[in-house]
């Protein structure tokens, strides 16, 4: 049977066999509903990426590795295409593998694929533990540069982080906080989606360093591990609010926005000023209905830019150093949302 795209061009892109691609394709005995997904999602990829494959230059395949919820797996994924609709001289081909909870035995299994199969380069957003540290390293030794994006690794052989300072994001949602609540008594709820992801651990570093000098009489509730999901988050906090009666604010940095407001509707509870990170849809709906106050925004276009010139620039291709790139925090209202976001907002 004839396809678009050569067997071992779509085996290449969905990190398969060329004989597993085969089997996927004529419908073939034994072939898994995951890796025909994988075998369908590849060749998407492919024809979504089928413009820029017309460009002189260099393939450069780069395997992105995202735990976090859909929500920002699809914001990852526009702003690659974004990015990628204008970067030269190589040719980046992207490969996703991303879902909203990938547990160590997830994430040992995907980096060891593809230490087997080689790659030009990983983007890797995932939990700061030992097994993945590890990984990393035995990525560097077989020359697979790793930059991490939004939330880094402590380990000194990844390429470069791309994303936001995470303990200054964290004490800019303090300041706002405390501007707002000065002297009155009361509780604060933060929420983080894991606490092995270091970028969340920096921003509640930051948010305590500041909101305790501004306002010691505020409690702190620090809830964590609902990894952004709607049911996970629910279970994390629910067993918190019925105590909280005096809760004044909210600074939620790992999402679920929308549980944890039905939660605090469900207990009658509202705070004066709801904090966020993130530009997504779901939020931009709570910043149109002010029920969210403020949205602490970075851009993730810069953050992959970034990314895909310091490969680059790690196989010779870019001058680009590959030095630590932190974006810029904004602040967003419901009165300056990027006129690009805005569109999504019918």
């Amino acid at each position: 049977m004839t396809h678009r795209f050569p067997i071992k061009e779509l085996a290449r892109q969905a990190g398969l066999s060329t004989a597993t691609v085969d089997r996927a394709l004529n419908n073939r005995a034994n072939v898994s509903p995951q890796t025909k997904r994988r075998v369908a999602a590849a060749t998407q990829e492919l024809e979504a990426q089928e413009s820029l494959l017309a460009a002189k230059g260099r393939r450069i395949f780069i395997d992105f590795v995202v735990e976090a919820p859909q929500r920002f797996n699809r914001e990852i994924q526009t702003a690659c295409d974004d990015v990628l609709s204008y970067l030269g001289p190589a040719v980046f081909r992207p490969r996703y593998f991303m879902k909203d909870n990938m547990g160590d035995n997830d994430v040992e299994a995907l980096l060891n694929m593809i230490a087997k199969r080689g790659s030009h380069g990983v983007v890797l957003k995932a939990r700061d533990v030992p097994n993945v540290q590890n990984l990393v390293s035995k990525l560097h030794d077989r020359n697979i540069p790793v930059v991490t994006l939004v939330t880094d690794i402590t380990s000194p052989h990844r390429l470069t982080y791309a994303g936001l300072d995470n303990f200054r994001a964290g004490q800019t949602a303090a300041y706002l906080m405390a501007k707002v609540l000065k002297d009155q008594l009361g509780c604060v709820l933060t929420t983080q989606s894991q606490s092995d992801f270091t970028g969340e651990q920096e921003r509640l570093r930051g948010f305590e360093d500041v909101i305790t000098q501004k306002c010691p009489q505020i409690r702190l509730i620090k809830t964590s591990g609902g990894g952004g999901r709607s049911s996970d988050t629910l279970k994390t906090i629910e067993d918190f609010l019925p105590d909280a009666r005096q809760l004044k604010g909210v600074y939620s940095m790992g999402g679920a926005n929308q549980t944890i407001l039905n939660l605090l509707d469900r207990f009658r509870i509202a705070p004066e000023i709801f904090i966020a990170h993130d530009l997504d849809e779901e939020n931009l709906h709570h910043l149109k209905n002010e029920t969210i106050d403020f949205v602490l925004f970075h851009n993730l276009k810069d953050d992959l830019h970034h990314a895909f010139n310091a490969i680059a620039a790690y196989h010779g291709l870019s001058t680009s150093k590959n030095t630590p790139q932190q974006s810029d925090i904004q602040i967003i209202s419901l009165h300056n949302i990027p006129t690009y976001f805005r569109s999504k907002l019918g």
